[in-house]
């Protein structure tokens, strides 16, 4: 992997490893595999996967959270989310050093259809870690950074910044705002990179990276930019914070994202 991410060949390098799970997040994982595959065995799942710092090896004791995705045989149902709902509580109890637990659920079908090829696909093959099963990215193509890519990733934030509205009016507490915070800081920062992402001509998932190679192309923006950055590290229960998120650098950079490179083709 070179300096942006990439392959050899120019494509987008997978950017996570067991061997970079920093030590004190060795256990957790560990744990999270015997709970994913004592709960869902072979019947139900393809393959399990990490993502996130995690694996990328820059998880912080603390403050980073534990993210994983299964691939499932079949399409997940209530039983599934409420199963990998009791995993995230009983990793998040039993671990200090993980700030919750998410889980993502989806089926092989969807995750290897052509209308997810550059984006639950792409998730899967270049920023998940396998941890169970056998690899779906060996059915996936290698990916560029592509404004095709980035169309598919990150061309519906238009289309999200009204349930977070709702969810802001909603928050009753800081622990609400924080949560929602550090969701809308991430799909924020994430946003802004894979905007200019075809011009820079890489990839990374790094937060503050991201916020900065942003800034280059659009330096009137940069400084909420890493606002956004700081609260998907940090999450902030200031409501100016999540106010400035939602509803000005938000509807901005969806109306320039469309601009850019179009909206993300429509799903069933």
């Amino acid at each position: 992997m070179d300096e942006r991410g990439l392959d050899r060949d120019g494509t987008i390098a997978r950017e996570g490893a067991l061997y970079r799970v920093p030590a004190a997040f060795v256990p957790v994982v560990d744990a999270a595999r015997a709970h994913i595959a004592a709960t869902f065995g072979r019947t139900r799942l393809h393959s399990a996967y990490l993502y996130g710092s995690v694996p990328r090896g820059t998880a912080i004791p603390g403050v980073s959270d534990l993210d994983l995705q299964l691939a499932l045989h079949d399409e997940p149902t209530e039983a599934d989310r409420a199963d990998a709902g009791t995993i995230e509580a009983a990793l998040d109890r039993a671990f200090p050093q993980i700030d919750g637990v998410g889980i993502l659920l989806a089926g092989t079908r969807v995750l290897l259809s052509d209308i997810e090829r550059h984006d639950g696909g792409f998730f899967i093959a270049c920023l998940c870690t396998p941890l169970l099963g056998p690899d779906l990215a060996e059915e996936l193509p290698r990916y560029r950074p592509t404004a095709l890519l980035a169309r598919e990733t990150n061309g519906d934030l238009a289309q999200v910044l009204p349930r977070w509205r709702t969810k802001a009016a909603e928050a009753t507490g800081e622990a609400d705002r924080r949560t929602l915070s550090r969701l809308v800081g991430r799909r924020i920062v994430r946003t802004g990179f894979t905007l200019i992402m075809p011009r820079w001509g890489g990839w990374t998932s790094d937060l503050d990276q991201s916020a900065e190679l942003f800034g280059r192309y659009y330096p009137e923006r940069a400084e909420q930019m890493r606002v956004a950055a700081a609260a998907g590290r940090a999450p902030s229960p200031d409501p100016g914070v999540l106010g400035m998120l939602i509803h000005d650098l938000g509807p901005w950079l969806a109306a320039e994202y469309t601009a850019v490179h179009g909206e993300k083709a429509p799903r069933p």
